[in-house]
């Protein structure tokens, strides 16, 4: 008689778990029912939960816009990004330069290579490699640089090799903050960089946000979201002096130093 009453109240309490589970009720409010999405899109959600303050919809909104699919292979860039450079001799995203492709490598040469098209929040991502062996004088020996919208440099170097000022080794956000950590390659090895970077804002003259940048070398965090305070340059106090506009084109800069670079592309965000 025992086992057969326990036996009852093992399948009562499956029955129970089997119909509550089924039915979509949160704590503190009754029953709820889902409801199709306007657009008639298929989404489901509902409609009698609390309104998120920030954006003014409900909870689990199925009116609520989805996110814009974007298709992502391996080794591949994602399918909404801006290619720049990936091996072609085509150099038609870029202003006319005396920069070279050879091997399916992208080689700088002298002058600045800048994009016809103005960013300004992005996520860029781009492989480049110093020369093996090095060459030029230690200033000079992998110099270039990763000038997002012309104005903020996340320099390129040979720290590997040399022992730059840590505010000018590579990855450093170029004489402003070093790197949390050095992840440099020897010469001649692939390196890459993952940048996430958000354009200053400013309110008519009035800076409202500053710039920031979070960046990835070879894969290892080096910078969240730091603050960028103000353009970059050589052996000055960075600071805001004017208004910037939101979007300006990207450049990589270069010291008569022939790194090589793949794989370039950019996602505004």
């Amino acid at each position: 008689m025992y086992r057969y009453r326990t036996n009852i109240l093992v399948v009562a309490l499956i029955v129970t778990i089997l119909i509550l589970g089924s039915r979509p009720v949160t704590p503190g409010q009754s029953q709820t029912k889902l409801v199709k999405a306007k657009d008639g899109s298929g989404i489901v959600g509902y409609k009698d939960t609390p309104i998120l303050p920030w954006c003014s919809y409900h909870v689990h909104d199925p009116d609520r816009p989805a996110p814009p699919k974007v298709t992502v292979d391996h080794g591949t860039p994602p399918s909404d990004a801006v290619i720049l450079f990936d091996g072609a001799n085509d150099l038609s995203q870029w202003q006319a330069n005396d920069w070279i492709v050879e091997k399916g490598d992208l080689i700088a040469t002298s002058g600045r290579l800048t994009t016809k098209q103005a960013f300004g929040d992005c996520q860029l991502h781009l492989e480049w490699m110093t020369p093996d062996p090095p060459q030029g004088h230690m200033f000079d020996r992998g110099n270039n640089g990763v000038m997002l919208m012309g104005l903020f440099e996340i320099q390129i170097y040979d720290s590997y090799t040399e022992k730059l000022y840590p505010d000018g080794q590579a990855a450093s956000v170029y004489a402003q903050t070093p790197p949390m950590v050095d992840v440099c390659r020897k010469p001649g090895q692939w390196q890459s960089y993952d940048i996430i970077f958000f354009a200053p804002f400013f309110k008519g003259d009035t800076l409202e946000k500053p710039a920031r940048v979070t960046v990835l070398h070879n894969g290892v965090l080096v910078h969240h979201n730091q603050e960028i305070y103000g353009p970059t340059g050589h052996r000055i106090l960075p600071r805001y002096d004017k208004p910037i506009p939101p979007k300006l084109p990207l450049s990589l800069s270069a010291h008569n130093n022939p790194v090589r670079f793949r794989n370039i592309w950019i996602r505004p965000i």
